[in-house]
């Protein structure tokens, strides 16, 4: 009787231990499958899941290999002349063709396609680290500071910026004028952007750790720089990248008119304004550094649509995140 009792003690102590091992075993299977994930591991999933945003930072990276190392592999120099091939069309010795001056127009695509893209990154970096600072210490101080804030950037608004950048341009000389007309462009274009920032930071500016921070004593840029800032980072880093198309944009136009890039350096907007004079006689002048430009700026586009609707958790790409 008694080594029955044992036994059936003994059974039941065995189906308790399994009961609870399977328990234990369904709650780590449950905590590994609802573990959480990080907010930039989820953008990068849903960006990565639109294939147009994908596409777009693919043909980026190239433009942008080919600007570092495209004249690695050209037979001619971006400063070189070929008196004897002038304005020829694509051959074997000059793969797309020569300007009226004879310069290889391979050479001078790839010179300017980098010098675009120095202006449009740096100028686009800059403009959003001023407006991003500027913009949310105008919200964040409020009273007489924002009230002569506003009015400083109402009255900057209203300056001619194309004409002052133009006249910065025009005085320098040499390489060196790329470096003033970004010193231009960003100087003039965190103007309306810090308008923008300053209205999103009205809203967290109310929010209890910010008030916290202040009753503290934390100091007010180390708020703005730690707390006001980082929550605006999903509106920076999509206007930093749709901010170098603008750039692009920009250095194209006065480029373009002449008002931009000098001899002997070169841009996008200057091979599009010595292209445009003789495209009836040389029309690859003008084609081609235009289908660059065309892909620089549509590649950049997809990429700032994918970062959008990766960070906005309303947008069609959103779901799952696997």
């Amino acid at each position: 009787m008694t080594d029955n009792t044992n036994d059936t003690e003994h059974k039941h102590s065995a189906a308790q231990d399994a009961s609870q091992a399977a328990t234990q075993t369904t709650a780590s299977q449950t905590k590994r499958e609802f573990h959480r994930t990080g907010r930039m591991t989820l953008y990068v999933r849903r960006f990565f899941r639109r294939p147009s945003a994908v596409a777009g930072l693919v043909l980026l990276l190239i433009l942008i290999f080919f600007a570092l190392f495209g004249s690695k592999i050209g037979k001619w120099d971006y400063e070189e002349l070929d008196f004897m091939s002038l304005g020829t069309p694509p051959s074997a010795d000059h793969w797309l063709g020569t300007t009226a001056g004879g310069s290889d127009l391979y050479a001078m695509i790839v010179r300017g396609l980098g010098r675009s893209l120095s202006i449009g990154i740096l100028s686009s970096l800059a403009t959003t680290a001023i407006a991003a600072i500027l913009g949310t210490a105008i919200a964040f101080f409020e009273g007489w500071f924002e009230k002569v804030g506003m009015w400083l950037l109402d009255m900057l608004l209203v300056v001619p910026s194309f004409l002052l950048i133009a006249m910065i341009v025009r005085s320098s000389a040499g390489t060196s004028g790329w470096l003033w007309l970004t010193f231009g462009l960003t100087a003039f274009g965190w103007i309306g952007y810090a308008r923008v920032l300053r209205t999103l930071t009205m809203s967290l500016r109310e929010l209890d750790y910010v008030h916290a921070a202040k009753f503290m004593g934390v100091n007010p840029f180390r708020i703005i720089v730690r707390h006001l800032v980082p929550n605006l980072g999903s509106v920076l880093i999509i206007n930093t990248v749709l901010g170098v198309v603008g750039a692009v944009g920009s250095e194209t136009s006065l480029s373009f008119l002449g008002l931009g890039i000098k001899a002997p350096d070169t841009s996008l907007g200057t091979l599009l304004n010595e292209g445009q004079s003789v495209i009836l006689t040389a029309p690859w002048v003008l084609i081609f550094p235009s289908i660059v430009l065309i892909l620089l700026t549509f590649s950049v586009q997809m990429i700032g649509d994918g970062l959008r609707d990766a960070i906005d958790p309303y947008s069609r790409s959103g779901g799952k995140a696997e």
